[in-house]
């Protein structure tokens, strides 16, 4: 008996057409039918329900902000109009304090000074990084690109002895890096930071830089441009909303940060946060300072984040829909 061998039925142009505007005739469906579920009535009161409940917490610690010390200690914030008092005392003290090395000004000062390299580094290292995994070929790409991927698992608390044991040495394999780099505090700072933000940044951007459309790469090609053309003039411009959102989500987590800061930045270069952990007292009593020192501390936050605001919500929604 001979065996039978399958037939592949030709389809027409026609009959592709056909199921390519079925298909996207079921994603459209898909698409208005969540966007009708998510822009619903009760969709729309939860969400202001939700804002509301996250709101209150805040709003009553900027009240706390503005009442004397006494009245913070021995009543609530929502009892303002039968405790009526408002004061700047707090604002003044907080500015003025210190721990013996630096004020909340100094603080202040260093906490810009490592969340702006702390950011633009791994940006820089993550979007040149994942430029290469998506557009150019070379061995061991895939493995290396899940070996990125997997150490986004790493908790950071377990890299912290390795790098302390790293900063004591100076060096990496044997050459002076950490020396070549400078001796100064923040230095240490900014490779932690910019370590644990790698792996993420790396994902993300090359999630994004992958789905611009090859013959817009090819094009580039066939006219001479290399890979430093293809990036410069054509990647970065496309990838800019992913980029700007990840500058906000890194930003603020370098910002808000205590950990990395308790451990590296001692001294002369402790940020804001570490500082206004030591000024609430040992025990927590003077925490009405702590309401005062956690609105200014969230001052460049708020302008950060309401200055790229168009960036940051261009770069979640990309990629969310096709055609």
């Amino acid at each position: 008996m001979s065996a039978v061998t399958p037939i592949d039925l030709p389809v027409d142009e026609d009959q592709k057409k056909t199921l390519t505007r079925g298909e996207r005739k079921v994603e459209s469906g898909f698409a208005k039918g969540t966007k009708r579920r998510l822009t619903s009535r009760g969709a729309t009161i939860a969400a202001l329900v939700i804002a509301i409940l996250w709101t209150i917490p805040t709003f009553g610690l900027f009240v706390s902000s503005f009442r004397p010390a006494n009245e913070v200690r021995t009543t609530g914030w929502w009892t303002i109009f039968s405790n009526w008092g408002f004061t700047i005392d707090n604002y003044t003290t907080v500015l003025q304090s210190g721990n013996g090395q630096l004020t909340l000004g100094d603080a202040f000062i260093n906490s810009v000074a490592i969340t702006l390299p702390a950011t633009a580094i791994p940006l820089v290292i993550a979007s040149l990084a994942a430029y290469a995994f998506a557009w150019m070929e070379f061995r061991g790409k895939n493995m290396l690109f899940i070996a990125v991927f997997a150490l986004q698992i790493v908790p950071i608390q377990m890299a912290l002895v390795p790098l302390l044991q790293l900063f004591s040495r100076g060096e990496i394999f044997g050459f002076p890096v950490i020396a070549a780099l400078g001796s100064s505090g923040y230095t240490q700072v900014w490779i932690a930071h910019s370590i644990f933000a790698l792996p993420l940044a790396i994902f993300l951007l090359h999630n994004f830089i992958a789905e611009i459309p090859a013959e817009v790469i090819e094009a580039a090609r066939v006219d001479g441009a290399g890979h430093g053309q293809i990036f410069f003039r054509i990647v970065l411009p496309l990838t800019m909303p992913a980029i700007a959102s990840f500058a906000i989500f890194q930003f603020l987590w370098v910002w808000n940060d205590l950990l990395v800061a308790l451990i590296f930045a001692d001294g002369s270069v402790a940020p804001m946060t570490k500082l206004l952990a030591e000024i609430t007292g040992s025990r927590g009593q003077d925490w009405h300072l702590l309401t005062a020192g956690a609105f200014i501390s969230i001052l460049v936050p708020l302008i950060v984040f309401f200055s790229l605001q168009r960036y940051f919500v261009r770069g979640l929604l990309a990629g969310s829909t096709k055609g």
